[in-house]
């Protein structure tokens, strides 16, 4: 049986998902309200084990998180979220406005880097290089091609932290405005660059690497170390290399 709480978390759950996106677990409801996400709803099936998880992992947190949970039995929950998560908890969050990411992507001068993902193949690889590049604090990551950045399942990978950067997919040819440094094979070693604040850091789909037309703008095409026979990275290891040589925020002048 239902109570009334439960029962009116379920009608307004329902009524707001269409205009949302799903919040997959503690962690990335743990990591959206960090970076200032509208949460406008919030379940799981064993609020006491959640509220304690954040009393562990998240006591900046744990107020907020035991205010907005709402209990339901672990068949509504189902009901709810398609696949659940361990932790037994799932929220919905207004998506992050894409002027808000736009006027962020285009702000000079830039003290970080943008990744550029081009018409990346993978929702699981997009989401893993989101979580990198709010690791890393970059300014933003930026997809082109058909498949949307804040799809559920690459929000589900990057944990929440599409929230703590500007992620927006935009045309080829509308890109941030800065030096574009393409990953490709043939480029020079990255040990032997410096990549500049202000750098856009571009990389190809998992399968045809880096487009022509974007190799072609390159203001210098950039290779990773890699030892013979070796066909390649995988693209969320190959950003995080790329980001780690950059130095990220703290780095040494």
């Amino acid at each position: 049986m239902i109570d009334d709480e439960s029962a009116r978390a379920v009608r307004h759950w329902r009524a707001t998902a269409p205009d949302t996106v799903l919040l997959d677990g503690f962690h990335a409801l743990k990591h959206a309200l960090r970076f200032g996400a509208a949460v406008r709803a919030a379940v799981t099936s064993d609020k006491a084990a959640a509220v304690e998880l954040a009393e562990d992992l998240a006591d900046d947190l744990t107020e907020a998180i035991a205010d907005l949970l709402v209990e339901v039995d672990a068949g509504t929950l189902r009901d709810l979220v398609p696949r659940v998560h361990p932790t037994r908890v799932a929220a919905l969050a207004v998506r992050r406005g894409r002027q808000a990411n736009l006027d962020e992507l285009s702000r000079r001068p830039r003290q970080a880097p943008v990744v550029v993902l081009d018409n990346p193949r993978n929702l699981g690889n997009v989401g893993a290089v989101v979580r990198l590049a709010a690791g890393f604090g970059v300014t933003g990551v930026v997809t082109t091609g058909d498949i949307d950045p804040w799809h559920p399942n690459a929000v589900r990978s990057g944990a929440g932290l599409h929230f703590a950067t500007a992620v927006e997919r935009l045309p080829g040819d509308a890109l941030p405005e800065g030096p574009l440094y393409a990953l490709d094979p043939e480029g020079a070693d990255i040990r032997s660059l410096t990549i500049p604040d202000d750098a856009l850091l571009a990389f190809g789909s998992e399968r045809h690497g880096i487009s022509p037309e974007l190799r072609k703008r390159a203001t210098r095409l950039v290779a990773l170390p890699m030892r013979p026979q070796v066909s390649s990275y995988n693209l969320a290891t190959s950003v995080a290399m790329a980001l780690f040589h950059w130095g990220g925020p703290d780095r040494p002048a």
